[in-house]
């Protein structure tokens, strides 16, 4: 994907911010513990669009700071409660002092940046030591009915669950993956739908044909026909690496 279009995506959540936290997956404790501890850091998540995880981090102890650059997806995180308000910031130009913060986290947001600036800045808000963490839900498209939901849509999944090359900054990179899953109903998966950055870019045909074809799936598929409610199976895919000394 071109920087121009990943950019236009990347920004196309701060519209539709309150349907996007309420219909994104959460993620599982233990990934987020796989990546900091149980010591109670101070940890920046970064790209916290509506603070999904910000407040999952407050939730398990940690003290969070999240930072986002669209203002849409910021005024949501301050409406929902329960979590610091977010700083206006980027992966490539995060507006914290050096060697500030024990962890940096990304949840859903990694594959957004800009790879080479943002593994520089990242190194240097970490104190030595401190660890980066990016993770990815992922619907798990090994279930026939998923795979078939991801025939219908062309969306930014595909591009995540990859971490470039960090660097001499940084340890080496570690992997774990966790499972999980999400009751839906045909409506809360057509919303789910909706929230994906490719549909918010959509035209309105595009919107209409994907709508269209998400409703006879779930009217028609053997896994799916005549279910009032129905899991989504993700696989949540965790990654670390430490700030070098």
């Amino acid at each position: 994907m071109e920087a121009s279009a990943r950019q236009a995506q990347a920004r196309s959540f701060g519209p539709a911010a309150d349907l996007y936290d309420r219909v994104r997956p959460r993620y599982p404790i233990e990934a987020i513990r796989w990546i900091l501890g149980d010591r109670p850091l101070t940890v920046v998540d970064l790209g916290a669009g509506t603070g999904i995880l910000t407040r999952q981090l407050v939730g398990i102890g940690y003290e969070p700071i999240p930072v986002e650059p669209d203002p849409g997806m910021r005024r949501r995180l301050g409406e929902t409660g329960g979590a610091p308000d977010a700083l206006d910031g980027s992966a490539e130009a995060i507006p914290l002092p050096d060697a500030s913060v024990d962890a940096v986290v990304a949840g859903q947001a990694y594959h957004w940046f800009d790879h080479e600036r943002a593994h520089a800045e990242i190194a240097r808000v970490l104190k030595p030591g401190g660890v980066f963490g990016p993770l990815w839900n992922d619907r798990d498209d090994q279930v026939p009915w998923i795979a078939a939901l991801s025939e219908i849509v062309d969306d930014d999944q595909s591009s995540g669950v990859q971490v470039a090359p960090l660097g001499p900054l940084f340890t080496p990179l570690e992997q774990a993956t966790f499972r999980h899953a999400v009751r839906q109903t045909p409506q809360t998966l057509l919303e789910l739908v909706r929230s994906r950055s490719f549909y918010l870019t959509a035209a309105p045909a595009r919107r209409a044909e994907v709508d269209t074809a998400v409703r006879e799936l779930c009217a028609t598929h053997p896994d799916l026909a005549g279910r009032d409610e129905f899991d989504l199976p993700y696989v949540t895919y965790a990654f670390r690496a430490r700030r070098a000394s």
